[in-house]
């Protein structure tokens, strides 16, 4: 089975990357862009019936910084 975990930085966090992207994007002639949060996909590959708790753990314990990011998780059980 394969899980999908987004993780993103939480509002109010300061991004200078995508804040490097905006400008840049700007300066590029897209300056309808106004604002570019960067972010992780991670896929997993993981045993069919894994659940979503048992996932969730992993990202709280490794795959995100709880402190500054949210995650999501799709495709468990």
């Amino acid at each position: 089975m394969k899980a999908k975990v987004f993780v993103t930085l939480k509002n109010g966090v300061l991004d200078p990357q995508g804040q490097a992207v905006q400008k840049t994007l700007a300066r590029t002639g897209y300056a309808e862009v106004s604002a570019v949060r960067i972010g992780k996909y991670i896929e997993l590959e993981v045993a069919d019936g894994t659940s979503k708790e048992r996932l969730e753990e992993m990202c709280r314990k490794l795959l995100a910084n709880t402190v500054i990011e949210d995650f999501r998780v799709e495709g468990a059980a």
